[in-house]
């Protein structure tokens, strides 16, 4: 006997359920997608991708930023450091001085101002006085304070440079005065700056006549005159020299300044004392002194050699055309 198949159908209900849920999950699927453009998602994955490239840039140029700040301050420190260094030398270097300047006795600091006193006193004797010594009386030199004062006219050469100008001016001033003291009366005074430029033009290669009246006028217009000056008082004592030595004359320059920038200071000595030589080789023509304002000794160490230089150059000048060399303690007036 034949055995009958069984016959499967395919389009049972557990199949048509199944088929049903496959597209059911598909046209959710195309809902979805038809909802956002794919040029949407395309510019959204693009502009991500730019945001993460723009931060790296950023994270990067502050990463450079950090690194030249902290070079920066590395620099800021260590130069904080250099000066704090300076300030302590620098306090040093004051206590020094000022402890050094305190044990100056008051007899070592004999001013300028009580030479001119000193001097007034001994030019002007008293008519007892010339009784008592004589008319015929002769001193045995004549020196104040090292200072010779037997010269008839007297030139002031003046370095009117910035240093000058700005920190000894008023210093140089009071010692003008005080020199003008010492000489209660001469035949005639000039006004250079160390460039050979002439304080009152009118009277150009001509004495100034000495009175009252006219040294009031020196004092007032040196306190504004600031002509051009190289800082060497070379040109105006030759100027000097050249144009007012005469053989007749009593003559003593008196240079004032604070640092010499020329070259050579041989060669400022050999000529200046091959002009101011007299014909028999023995006598000078002029006296020259000079007072040194040390202006330039406020400055570091570094930086002073043009003061060295001019007390050098002054020192020698002087001594080798008779005159003396002062250096002066400070630049500020009453010191």
């Amino acid at each position: 006997m034949k055995s009958r198949r069984q016959i499967t159908d395919i389009f049972s209900i557990s199949f048509l359920d199944v088929i049903s849920c496959g597209f059911g999950a598909i046209i959710i699927l195309m809902l979805i997608v038809r909802n956002v453009p794919p040029d949407v998602i395309e510019q959204a994955e693009l502009d991500q991708q730019g945001l993460i490239q723009d931060l790296q840039r950023q994270l990067f140029e502050l990463r450079g930023e950090t690194q030249t700040l902290n070079r920066q301050m590395t620099a800021k420190h260590e130069q904080l450091s250099l000066e704090k260094a300076r300030i302590a030398r620098l306090r040093t270097e004051m206590e020094l001085m000022q402890s050094r300047y305190a044990r100056l006795s008051d007899a070592q600091q004999l001013s300028a101002r009580q030479k001119g006193e000193l001097e007034l006193a001994r030019q002007s004797l008293t008519e007892e006085m010339r009784r008592l010594l004589g008319d015929n009386y002769k001193r045995k030199n004549d020196l104040i304070g090292g200072i010779p004062v037997d010269s008839e006219y007297i030139i002031f050469i003046i370095d009117t440079s910035g240093s000058m100008v700005n920190y000894g001016w008023q210093r140089m001033i009071d010692e003008i005065i005080a020199t003008l003291d010492i000489y209660p009366n001469v035949k005639g005074i000039q006004i250079m700056n160390d460039m050979g430029d002439y304080m009152f033009s009118n009277y150009r290669r001509e004495w100034i006549p000495d009175t009252p009246a006219r040294r009031s006028a020196i004092i007032q217009r040196l306190r504004g005159w600031h002509p051009f000056s190289n800082s060497s008082p070379v040109e105006g004592v030759l100027a000097a020299i050249r144009s007012f030595y005469a053989p007749d004359k009593k003559i003593s320059i008196y240079v004032f300044g604070d640092e010499f920038t020329g070259r050579s200071i041989k060669q400022v000595v050999d000529t200046v004392s091959r002009i101011n030589q007299m014909a028999d080789g023995n006598q000078k023509r002029v006296r020259i002194h000079a007072v040194g304002l040390p202006v330039q000794f406020a400055n570091p160490p570094q930086y002073q050699m043009t003061g060295i230089r001019f007390a050098a150059l002054m020192r020698e000048l002087t001594l080798q055309n008779g005159g003396t060399f002062i250096g002066l303690n400070d630049f500020r007036p009453g010191y």
